[in-house]
């Protein structure tokens, strides 16, 4: 007699499908078509409208030759279009890359060419950005122009815009679904922790499962009204066009996130979900009293990153606002920690409250396992809170790999977990709580700045002889950059003439906030001695018995 396992019981149609998130639209569009997608200014675009649109982008690309091993590449705000590009983009076989507003034309160009971008959508608002990107190339790809009704208009840098490219798509048209849930359906690049930017290439498998963790994690019901303060290019948005599929939400879509624009909306379209960095919080107990009239539900937050002032959490949570921490990477579908919130911990003081929502916390429900391990043993550090060790993932929701990069995909998988470079202690509830970046990634106002990127811009100034960069607490950005520098002999330089250098030479997000003046602390072996410079920039003072 034959075992179950011994049983021909094979995998075939009838009983498995690849995941892919493009099944969450074409359900809901199914079954709400009815219901409201999308909230832009005065649009309202139901699911069925979404369904047949994102349809006809999918069509579209494949009747100019674009399908699977391609790369389309969008550069916009939270708008519309960026929404329909993530079920668009693959269902037209083509992968998925949405890249940073804030970067510079330089590291856009590099992204494009890294790409092997096809075609680009970009907003008219971007265009004197991209406009310099694009010159930067040899072979530049088709670009489409986005014109958005509540966009500033800006200059065309394409042949055709994002409407007529839709008009040439048939939405009863055939669609991609993968055959393989491992195929890629988009790629994020980091902010490049030594040199360019790494490209991190996610699978449908993974986008499915994190977009139902988020709904998991954060209990989120059906149709709930989520509104944009989180940039779509955040590791897709950290997934959530694919959640608000699955759960046949509203997305209120936001250009530019303001404390009064987000307070009006709440409002205004009853949003009882977003997510956003700690200065989203900041912006919100920042507004006029006087424009949270009429906020009487209650709103849930999700944030992650540093984590928000004790101060500001029992503001939101004041004003009605429900506080989660997460933690991510782009390597991670972004969120796989959630600091998981318990009952009895309710009757616990603001201040321990703050403090327990401060944690990352643990593993989502479908992140398979987090450790906080020495790094070359790789065994688990003791829970107590105090021994640091580094955090360690493996699962679904890690991504496929570096693009390109098959030496740095295969360190970070060391030993079979991915390394994050985040250092942790490990609390004897199992929570995790970071408590510095190995990587030396500075995290302010949810963007990551690499420190060796800033120190090399100011190394390349003449009259400077050394430098470093530390991340310095911030009340309002959660951290910003600062930079220690020892300038050449007989150099007039003041602070501000750095400042402005570092702002003309990259990103204004990544340049220095505040600049000091000293000869840099380093070990016998010439390295600097970053934890002290960490403390002058906490201090914001420089030892009298530092050498100058």
């Amino acid at each position: 007699m034959q075992n179950i396992y011994e049983q021909n019981l094979d995998a075939v149609t009838a009983n498995y499908a690849p995941l892919t998130p493009i099944s969450y639209l074409e359900r809901t569009a199914f079954v709400y078509p009815e219901k409201i997608a999308l909230v832009h200014g005065e649009l309202r675009q139901t699911w069925a409208d979404t369904w047949n649109r994102c349809r006809q982008l999918a069509s579209a690309l494949n009747q100019r030759g674009i399908g699977q091993g391609d790369t389309v590449s969008i550069i916009a705000p939270n708008t519309p279009a960026h929404f329909e590009a993530h079920f668009g983009v693959p269902m037209s076989g083509a992968t998925l890359n949405s890249i940073n507003t804030r970067l510079d034309a330089p590291a856009i160009a590099f992204i494009l060419q890294h790409a092997e971008t096809k075609i680009l959508l970009t907003d008219r608002e971007l265009s004197p950005v991209v406009e310099k990107a694009l010159h930067m190339l040899h072979e530049p790809p088709v670009v489409v122009d986005i014109h958005d009704a509540l966009a500033a208009d800006g200059k065309s840098l394409g042949q055709l815009d994002y409407e007529a490219l839709l008009a040439e798509g048939q939405a009863d048209a055939p669609f991609h679904l993968p055959s393989d849930e491992w195929q890629a359906i988009s790629l994020n690049y980091t902010s490049g922790t030594t040199g360019d930017p790494k490209g991190v290439v996610y699978h449908h498998r993974g986008a499915y499962l994190n977009a139902a963790s988020n709904a998991l994690s954060w209990n989120m019901p059906n149709h709930a009204t989520y509104l944009w303060t989180l940039p779509m290019f955040h590791c897709n948005g950290w997934c959530f066009p694919w959640t608000m599929a699955a759960i046949a939400g509203t997305s209120v879509c936001l250009r530019a996130v303001r404390g009064d624009d987000i307070v009006k909306l709440i409002v205004s379209e009853k949003a009882d979900h977003l997510c956003g960095a700690p200065i989203v919080l900041s912006m919100i107990a920042g507004v006029d009293p006087a424009l949270r009239e009429g906020l009487n539900h209650k709103v849930k937050v999700m944030t992650a990153g540093a984590p928000p002032p004790a101060s500001v959490i029992q503001k939101m949570e004041e004003l009605g606002f429900d506080v989660t921490q997460v933690y991510g990477l782009t390597e991670t579908y972004g969120p796989c920690v959630v600091s998981a919130w318990k009952d009895q911990w309710d009757e616990l003081d603001i201040k321990d409250r703050a403090s327990l929502k401060a944690r990352q916390g643990v593993r989502v429900a479908m992140q398979e396992g987090l450790m906080v391990v020495n790094p070359t043993t790789m065994q688990p550090v003791a829970r107590n809170g105090q021994e640091i060790g580094e955090i360690v993932m493996r699962g679904n929701i890690v991504m496929k790999g570096y693009l390109k990069n098959p030496h740095t995909t295969e360190k970070s998988f060391d030993g079979g977990w991915f390394h994050s470079g985040d250092l942790a202690v490990w609390h004897p509830d199992g929570y995790v709580e970071i408590k510095d970046r190995s990587k030396d990634i500075i995290i302010s106002g949810g963007e990551n700045i690499s420190s060796i990127e800033v120190e090399e811009a100011l190394f390349r100034h003449p009259e400077i002889e050394d430098a470093a960069v530390v991340a310095r607490p911030d009340e309002k950005w959660g951290e910003v950059p600062c930079a220690i520098v020892k300038l050449v002999a007989g150099s007039q330089l003041t602070e501000k003439d750095i400042i402005a250098y570092c702002r003309d030479n990259m990103a204004h997000f990544k340049a220095p906030k505040r600049v000091m003046f000293s000869a840099l602390p380093r070990t016998s072996t010439g390295k600097v001695q970053k934890f002290v410079l960490r403390q002058w920039a906490k201090d914001n003072a420089i030892p009298e018995t530092a050498d100058s």
